[in-house]
């Protein structure tokens, strides 16, 4: 019962899930798309709001999983991406898949039931199934947008581009994951993390640990394993796009941050060059790859590449300053990122298309989200005082502050090259023509989707000292626990 209790949130995720597949089930198709995607609207929410009240701490399943400040502050953030995703999408799966809706639901509540375990597996075991549950659903749910061509009778191959492209980079990050797991495991003679702390790595363990890095590099799409992401991106619908770019990247670098700063940091010289090898690579080629992009859903693909590289500074950092500016970071991400692609939907939706062209003249056709569309965009930038600002500044102190001065150097660099880009987002809403293009009808829900993803930005940007407090607790709980 002990155990129960301390993993009642993932319970509470898949217990969710159970009950949308009978709504589902139990409903007329017609209705119980909407119907379901309102439930995990209202599910998720409830959950989200329920681990402010019900304090629980301790391992489960003989210390495979650990509740702690730092689970709990990474499923908050897993549970509100699912909200404003499932906020985000809800009138477009219901409009474009009506007899499918109830699927995506079940795929994406599964998808969030992995991470909500990830968050807590305290054993490589129990990680890379955590892993499996969280991305398997991500394939399928790749390829709904494949209903659009079907229903319009045109054959469109993006969709199924992106869907293959995401099922065989998922593929072959989980062989190569497990197979420096074995290599580990079997070097160590362990697969918990605090039994790892203790364990010299021998040749073999330290190539299995390069390898699980690299299994992950692919799951969170930095270079060189990032080459699925503008495509997949491009290819799928842009409410779950919104999802993917930001969720199961935050769960990768949580578990980076678990496996290799809390099991493997006292080893950290074995390792370590690797890890700034790919914050370095990713700033560098996903900042570069970006300039020429006149798609928005890729320009922001090759962003993510580099936000990336940025977040893998804080885990280069190693220790307790490091991963509490990681969590810093990943959490503005989460709301930056999925109101930029949610602004992008928006527009799209109302006929302007995906493309920069697509953005013109939106200060004069919907100024409400041009105004959060900006605020998006600086954040991602880092500019001055968007929570990105502070992200990215926090976490390039924690880099400096680790030793890490030449890569901070080169990060800063980077980061203002980035602006460019950016600013061609921003100039293409605020210093264009609209020429004939309408104002776009955006829903309610995804209004409210984009609203809080404002709020976030703006308020967190404004007033960071709790966000900051709270990552520091939940980072010291994650070391802490280690120590003992």
């Amino acid at each position: 019962m002990s155990d129960l209790l301390i993993l009642w949130l993932p319970l509470a995720v898949g217990a969710l899930t159970v009950l949308a597949l009978l709504v589902d089930a139990l409903s007329p198709p017609p209705a119980s798309g909407r119907a379901v995607g309102w439930l995990v609207v209202a599910g998720l929410t409830a959950t989200l709001g329920a681990t402010f009240f019900v304090d629980v701490a301790g391992p489960a399943a003989h210390g495979a999983y650990e509740a702690s400040a730092w689970t709990l502050a990474l499923q908050r953030l897993f549970l509100a991406a699912g909200v404003i995703a499932a906020l985000g999408g809800v009138d477009h799966v219901a409009a474009r898949a009506p007899k499918r809706a109830g699927e995506y639901w079940l795929l994406l509540l599964a998808s969030i039931t992995g991470m909500t375990l990830l968050a807590g597996a305290r054993d490589l075991i129990l990680l890379v199934v955590a892993f499996e549950l969280m991305g398997i659903p991500l394939y399928v749910l790749a390829a709904f947008a494949k209903t659009d061509g079907d229903r319009a009778g045109v054959r469109d191959r993006r969709p199924s581009e992106a869907a293959l492209k995401l099922y065989l980079v998922g593929a072959t990050s989980t062989a190569v994951t497990l197979f420096g797991l074995a290599l580990l495991t079997g070097m160590t003679c362990a697969t918990r993390l605090d039994a790892l702390t203790a364990t010299p790595l021998q040749p073999l363990a330290t190539l299995g640990a390069l390898l699980m890095l690299a299994g992950f590099g692919y799951k969170v799409g930095v270079v060189p394993f990032h080459m699925w992401v503008p495509d997949t991106y491009q290819g799928a619908w842009t409410p779950f796009v919104a999802f993917l770019s930001v969720a199961p990247k935050a769960a990768g670098v949580a578990a980076l941050t678990q496996v290799f700063v809390l099991g493997l940091g006292a080893q950290h010289d074995r390792w370590l060059p690797a890890l700034m090898m790919l914050a370095f690579l990713s700033m560098a080629v996903g900042n570069l790859l970006a300039l020429p992009q006149t798609d928005a859903r890729r320009l922001l693909a090759y962003s993510g590449v580099a936000q990336m590289g940025y977040a893998l500074l804080g885990v280069a950092a190693i220790g307790e300053q490091g991963a509490a500016m990681t969590l810093f970071f990943l959490t503005s991400y989460v709301f930056t990122n999925m109101g930029a692609f949610l602004v992008v939907h928006a527009v799209a939706e109302g006929g302007g298309g995906h493309d920069l062209d697509g953005l013109r003249g939106l200060a004069g056709r919907a100024p409400g989200l041009a105004a959060a569309l900006l605020c998006f965009i600086l954040s991602l930038a880092g500019i001055p005082f968007a929570v990105g600002f502070w992200a990215k500044l926090y976490v390039f102190l924690a880099a400096w502050q680790a030793g890490l001065g030449g890569l901070v150097i080169a990060g800063v660099a980077l980061a203002a090259l980035g602006i460019f880009y950016y600013l061609q987002v921003l100039r293409a809403a605020y210093m264009t023509d609209a020429r004939g293009l309408a104002a776009p009808v955006v829903g309610a829900p995804l209004k409210l989707a984009i609203g809080l993803c404002l709020a976030a930005v703006l308020g967190f940007g404004l007033w960071p000292g709790p966000l900051v407090e709270g990552t520091a607790r939940a980072a010291h709980a994650l070391l802490t626990a280690a120590a003992r």
